[in-house]
Formats: structure tokens, C-alpha cells, sequence
């Protein structure tokens, strides 16, 4: 009894509720498209809300909720940050699952594309060509936000989730490729 007597008055004080989701938390529409300045200032808000410091005075009960809190904005606050977070996020809301570790099927033209790229990185790499290496960089980010573009249509326009499922498994294919570009960036430098 004591513990949810503690638990009110800290969502009183603080107006946090654990049972909203993510975009709820930040005052948000549940959509891939997003206000990031919205995002960020919501989120300093809460955090100088709910921040553990804020409760050093008060009793382990309330600095155990208060210490939840803040980690559940923090969560909340990376998720709705990265687009790939965020969509998986926002199919996981509407129950789709994107099957990324299951369904690893691709269009034959995408993998052909995902081979390229990764030649194009080794080659790079082994030529130690840090122009070439950014060039590929720069257009990785390109066919990056014309995926995420693709998504946003798929998940707010046209809440086609099986398809955006596909788009996001795309992304995590770009994501990995990123990756690669940037341990390449680390071996020119060395």
C-alpha cells in the first residue's frame, strides 16, 4: 500500500504514467514522421522532471521509481530518435512484427545492390582511397533516406505495415552497411 501511495504522488508531482507509449510520453502523434525539436525539448522536459538527482531526498522507493522513469525516457527518447527504432516501434504498436532475424528474404535487385556496396567498401578500404570511401558514404546516406521517405508513405500515408516490415528490414541491411563504412573509415585512418 505504501509503495503505490508513493507511486501516485510521484506521477502527481511529476504527471509521468508508465502505461502511456513512447509518443504519448512525449506529447507526440504516433507516426514515423516526427517533430525532432518537439522531441528534444519534450525530452529535456521530462528529464529535468524526472531526473534521479531530483528524488535524492526522498525514501529508496521513490528514487527506485524515479531512477525507472528516467531510464523509460531515456528508451523512449532513442527510439523515437532513430528512424529504424522508431518504425519497428510503430509496427510493433500496430502488432506487426518485422521479422528481421526470421525473414531474411530480399528482392534479388536489392541483394545484388547490398553486394555491390560491400565490394565497393572492401575495395576502398584495401586502396586506403578516403575520397572514394566517403562518395560511397554519402550516396549510402542518400538510398538511406529514400528508404526512410518510402516508410514514412508506407506507415502514416498508406499504414501498409507488412510492407514498411519490408522496408525496415531493408534499412537494417543499410544500417549494417553504414557499419562497414565506418570500420573502413577506421582502418584508412590508421
Amino acid at each position: 500500500m505504501r509503495l503505490r501511495r508513493e507511486f501516485s504522488s510521484l506521477k502527481q508531482s511529476t504527471g509521468f504514467d508508465f502505461q502511456h507509449n513512447h509518443f504519448q510520453l512525449f506529447g507526440l502523434a504516433p507516426s514515423f514522421q516526427l517533430d525532432s525539436a518537439k522531441l528534444e525539448l519534450q525530452y529535456r522536459a521530462l528529464q529535468a522532471q524526472v531526473h534521479p538527482d531530483k528524488s535524492a531526498h526522498l525514501g529508496e522507493t521513490e528514487q527506485r521509481v524515479a531512477m525507472q522513469q528516467s531510464t523509460l525516457v531515456n528508451e523512449a527518447y532513442q527510439t523515437l530518435k532513430s528512424p529504424i527504432r522508431r518504425a519497428r516501434y510503430l509496427l510493433l504498436l500496430n502488432g506487426v512484427d518485422t521479422q528481421e532475424e526470421t525473414n531474411t528474404a530480399m528482392p534479388v535487385d536489392f541483394l545484388m545492390a547490398q553486394m555491390e556496396w560491400r565490394e565497393a567498401v572492401a575495395e576502398t578500404q584495401q586502396a586506403r582511397d578516403l575520397n572514394a570511401l566517403e562518395q560511397l558514404a554519402a550516396r549510402m546516406k542518400v538510398e538511406t533516406r529514400a528508404l526512410e521517405a518510402q516508410l514514412a508513405v508506407k506507415i502514416d500515408t498508406e499504414q501498409d505495415y507488412a510492407a514498411a516490415a519490408g522496408l525496415v528490414r531493408k534499412l537494417r541491411f543499410m544500417e549494417k552497411l553504414a557499419e562497414e563504412i565506418d570500420a573502413a573509415y577506421d582502418v584508412i585512418d590508421m
